[in-house]
């Protein structure tokens, strides 16, 4: 065992105790390596339990609440996920160890994230997950309907877009807000599209381009 694997057992470990996660969502935490995701400048700090700076303004999240979205929209094999913010890939790839890779599909602002995305995904064992770079708020009609679907940035409302493309019955989740902290909401969409929302608690995410 590296020591980047001894670092990654051990903040699973901290998230076991700290957060009422499903063992799923723990072991597929554990499968991802997060260092690999991250600037080399900020690699030593990979498993630390908070956000670090990827470029662009734009951050990886804490692998707690990589973890805690995870749970919340109780993903499994199979489903079809739609990811709003791509970012650096990491997200992507926890959620490629729930559903597998070949079923979710994200959308990245800024092209060279989504490129460098891509390529870390790909040396990762993570080449299956589809990455786009493109506005976000415009989901992805391509491949709807989505089983679920998660902004990893911050948005006003839910993109009519991201939900007009899930499913009846599907979930989405989301940091809702303007201001610099926000409110992590999920919300299933009912047949006639409307949507019954659940709050989480206080967030703070970079907002959505």
């Amino acid at each position: 065992m590296t020591d980047r694997d001894r670092e990654r057992t051990a903040l699973v470990e901290r998230l076991r105790e700290e957060y009422d996660l499903g063992e799923r969502v723990c072991s597929a935490v554990a499968a991802v390596p997060r260092h690999r995701f991250v600037p080399e400048r900020v690699r030593d700090g990979a498993y630390d339990d908070r956000p670090l700076p990827i470029g662009r303004d734009q951050t990886i999240s804490a692998p707690h609440m990589v973890a805690m979205m995870a749970d919340r929209l109780s993903l499994e094999a199979g489903d079809r996920v739609l990811e709003v913010g791509t970012g650096c890939g990491y997200h992507a790839a926890v959620t490629a160890e729930l559903v597998g890779p070949e079923n979710v599909y994200s959308v990245e602002y800024h092209a060279d994230l989504a490129e460098e995305a891509r390529e870390t995904l790909a040396e990762t064992g993570y080449g299956g997950v589809s990455v786009r770079a493109g506005d976000g708020k415009q989901g992805w009609a391509d491949h709807a309907p989505y089983d679920r679907a998660y902004l990893t940035c911050a948005a006003p409302e839910f993109p009519d877009a991201v939900v007009e493309q899930v499913r009846p019955g599907g979930v989405l989740l989301a940091p809702i807000g303007t201001g610099r902290r926000q409110v992590l909401v999920s919300a299933r969409r009912r047949a006639d599209g409307s949507l019954e929302r659940e709050k989480h608690g206080a967030v703070r995410f970079v907002p959505l381009q």
